[in-house]
């Protein structure tokens, strides 16, 4: 009998995606900078302090230093009320020099991220969390895009050949940030998306429906949650789960048995996290373009 060589997975590695997207936002704003006279400006929020978030910040910062565009953190007071979070949220919208305004998470429990979400200035929301810019996605118009959401479709577009018409793609988690938008983005291209959740995980069906998918992506923030014996042979994993084990950073999906079915599969870390600041200067630039260049 004929031994079966198990091919691993190809890596779909966000770096050097990351890098090429880079090149370009650095390059366009030196354009718009000699043109202008100034650059995009980009303010991040945070109220209070928060060891993961500090990380993120520092890297927003560099990656801001690196390219080009100007970063300024503003700070507020953790016990900060929330009509006094909203002043100060209005106050960048009304600053003509601030080009894109994040509001880091996670927020203080007292303050309610989704009524936040709905003053931050359209043109300014760069991680595109307003209603407004949500509905942009949903006519498929959209030019700021979920950071996250916009990373995965930039690792399938990296995929040789990739035909995303019709293929059966199976999305696990539903947040307002990666998985319903990114579903959106999905049918704009004309696959067909499932979204499963914990629903699904308590009724027992969430094998079957990851044995169908020719794409999986997962954002659930879960180790271990996806079997690898549950991939569908050939299949492109995305894995957006971050979680830290035995002092380890890994996924959603059990990365090694995945690898020996998958034909592409995202490493973490190193697949989709170095992509989704990248997006984030980049949707820094767009803003500017829509404040500055077309007025």
């Amino acid at each position: 009998m004929k031994e079966v060589v198990i091919m691993p997975a190809k890596l779909l590695e966000g770096k050097s995606v990351a890098l090429k997207i880079k090149e370009n936002i650095k390059a366009e704003a030196e354009t718009l900078k000699a043109k202008h006279g100034f650059g995009p400006k980009l303010v991040s929020v945070q109220a209070g302090d928060n060891a993961a978030s500090e990380v993120y910040l520092k890297c927003q910062e560099k990656n801001a230093k690196e390219l080009g565009l100007e970063y300024a953190l503003k700070k507020l007071d953790a016990n900060i009320k929330q009509d006094e979070f909203i002043k100060a949220i209005d106050s960048l919208n009304k600053d003509k020099t601030v080009h894109g305004i994040i509001v880091q998470m996670p927020l203080p429990q007292h303050i309610d991220a989704h009524l936040i979400s709905r003053y931050i200035a359209p043109l300014k929301d760069i991680e595109a969390v307003h209603p407004e810019n949500m509905g942009e996605i949903v006519f498929g118009t959209a030019k700021i895009l979920p950071c996250t959401a916009a990373a995965c479709m930039e690792l399938l577009n990296s995929v040789p050949s990739l035909e995303l018409y019709g293929k059966e793609v199976v999305i696990v988690g539903h947040s307002e940030i990666v998985g319903k938008p990114l579903a959106l983005l999905l049918l704009n291209k004309f696959a067909t998306v499932t979204i499963c959740h914990i629903a699904t995980s308590q009724r027992g069906t969430l094998p079957e429906f990851v044995k169908k998918a020719e794409i999986l992506i997962i954002a659930v923030g879960k180790a271990g949650l996806i079997r690898g014996d549950w991939i569908k042979s050939g299949a492109i994993v995305i894995d957006v789960g971050i979680n830290r084990v035995e002092g380890k950073i890994v996924g959603d999906v059990e990365f090694d048995k995945a690898a020996e079915k998958a034909s592409y599969i995202t490493p973490v870390p190193g697949g989709v996290g170095p992509l989704t600041v990248a997006i984030l200067m980049r949707n820094a630039v767009e803003a500017f373009k829509q404040q500055i260049v077309k007025n």
